[in-house]
């Protein structure tokens, strides 16, 4: 039997069985009439990229063109004033790619056109701000009625070109198309808009300061995404022999102040196949940001543990891009609390689920050996790394680890000094049991210090410092002196003791030394 998703233009998320003809809605409808009841009238929404952004935009448009047919059973059917239809205009930047300011008007011209056809208006004016202007007064006029305008994935330009020059000038050519619906809100009855970044720092909405950003207003907080309890009840009929546990950890776990969350994708993706696989981070490429942790020397481990301030989390500049915030916006990060500390708010985050860690880290070292290991030689190597996991055999780990860092190309150490930092080898350490999927904690902290890695199985627990050979303080010795392993006496696995020492000069473990616990 072969499964077909399929994304309908309104609010259900359907899964649909060609066989059986079974459908399966998750009712999001409340949020949207809790917005027009809000009486803000314009607002903005960030979310990762395919986090149910567009099926949103979707149903808002359905809603106000009174489309009551395909609300059947949901919250909005009988919530919501069907006698009226609205005139809407929707611009989409979700497909293709924008490279140039004039490639950019040309896209603007082609999403006004449509929206000029589509309602049968003839425009005069020939600027686009001044094109966009009159199409919204024309709609007013020809109504008699307020415009709902929805503008889905509005940066998307933008982070096409986050990495070169044309980015602010796409920027600006943006701003200059937002700014005509300050001007306009005595013609406009609601305004929305989603993308994946808040790029207030750019003034993209300088001109539009009576929007109202509920990307992390609790109320809104599940607007898009599925809870526990949709997974559990809406797609019931689909999980059998499913295991609920190994899906939470593979697919929830992003946050928005409120509910945890799979990623619709994720899931549905997961529901077709019956796989676990990277499906949301094989969607897309984060090329910008892999040469931003490169050229930051990124100690990537500290991904496990980010906290940043309320000012933070709502800025994002083009000319001076905070990695972390950047990771937080497009996915890689979700967050994980939020504490008041000192009258301030500070934001913990965490990369969401295994998919996320599996898939970046997999990425990560892709980069790393691009000239070195080849990708059969490094999926061999992984082999090893799981197996000598699993069986408790050191002799292999130590040989699958000097094996991985002999393939690290040696233009990585050229015109710079990375070879002599030790958080360069804590780095690529991590990646390493990260895509694995293994259960990796950095810096993990006892009542004796932090152990720079322990790594968890069903079996074992492997406790790891890591040195450059220079440091006068040897690894092992370390741990032996800190007693690191009493952390995990009750935990009744087997626990190894593990040093690592790295040569800057030969540029590969220099010492492995270990030891199993006797209890």
């Amino acid at each position: 039997m072969q499964t077909i998703i399929k994304r309908l233009p309104i609010a259900k998320t359907e899964i649909k069985e060609l066989i059986e003809g079974n459908f399966c809605y998750v009712d999001k409808t409340k949020f949207i009439k809790d917005l027009l009841d809000d009486g803000h009238g314009y607002y903005f929404l960030s979310r990762p990229r395919r986090f149910g952004k567009s099926l949103l935009i979707d149903t808002i448009r359905a809603a106000f063109e009174a489309e009551k047919e395909i609300f059947n059973g949901l919250y909005i059917e009988n919530n919501w004033d069907w006698s009226i239809k609205y005139p809407v205009i929707t611009i989409s930047f979700g497909a293709g790619t924008v490279d140039t300011n004039d490639q950019l008007e040309i896209r603007l011209n082609e999403l006004l056109n449509r929206n000029i056809d589509n309602n049968k208006i003839e425009i005069k004016n020939v600027s686009i701000p001044g094109r966009f202007e009159e199409l919204i007064k024309k709609l007013f006029d020809k109504f008699n009625l307020p415009v709902v305008i929805l503008i889905d994935e509005y940066d998307k330009p933008i982070l096409d070109n986050i990495t070169n020059e044309n980015a602010n000038k796409i920027k600006e050519g943006l701003s200059s198309f937002y700014s005509v619906l300050k001007d306009a809100s005595k013609y406009l009855k609601f305004v929305f808009l989603t993308g994946v970044s808040k790029f207030s720092k750019t003034n993209i909405f300088s001109k539009l300061n009576n929007i109202t950003d509920i990307s992390l207003v609790p109320k809104y907080a599940d607007i898009c995404g599925y809870t526990q309890t949709d997974l559990e009840t809406t797609f019931a009929d689909y999980l059998y022999n499913v295991d609920l546990e190994k899906v939470k950890n593979w697919y929830d776990g992003y946050n928005f102040l409120g509910s945890n969350l799979y990623n619709p994708y994720d899931v549905l993706l997961f529901l077709w196949e019956k796989r676990y696989r990277c499906f949301w981070f094989e969607t897309g490429t984060p090329t910008f940001l892999l040469e931003l942790i490169k050229k930051r020397n990124y100690y990537v481990p500290n991904l496990e543990r980010i906290q940043i301030s309320e000012f933070e989390m709502g800025e994002f500049d083009i000319n001076n891009i905070k990695l972390e915030i950047l990771l937080y916006q497009t996915g890689y990060l979700t967050i994980e609390k939020l504490e008041e500390i000192n009258e301030n708010y500070i934001y913990t985050l965490k990369i969401p689920n295994k998919e996320v860690r599996k898939g970046l880290n997999e990425y990560l070292l892709t980069a790393f050996y691009a000239s070195g290991v080849n990708a059969y030689e490094r999926t061999n190597v992984s082999l090893i790394l799981s197996k000598a996991l699993n069986q408790h055999n050191l002799d292999d780990l130590k040989l699958a680890f000097t094996t991985l860092f002999a393939g690290i190309p040696n233009n990585w150490y050229t015109n710079n000094n990375i070879a002599q930092y030790e958080g360069f080898y804590c780095s690529l350490f991590y990646a390493f049991f990260a895509a694995l999927g293994v259960e990796i904690k950095s810096e993990d902290t006892t009542n004796k210090g932090r152990i720079d890695f322990t790594i968890i199985t069903q079996t074992a627990i492997f406790i790891f410092e890591i040195k450059m050979k220079h440091i006068n303080k040897k690894a092992l010795a370390q741990i032996r002196e800190r007693q690191y392993h009493q952390k995990y006496l009750s935990e009744k696995k087997d626990i190894y003791l593990i040093g690592l020492e790295f040569d800057e000069t030969d540029k590969n473990i220099s010492t492995f030394e270990y030891e199993k616990v006797i209890v």
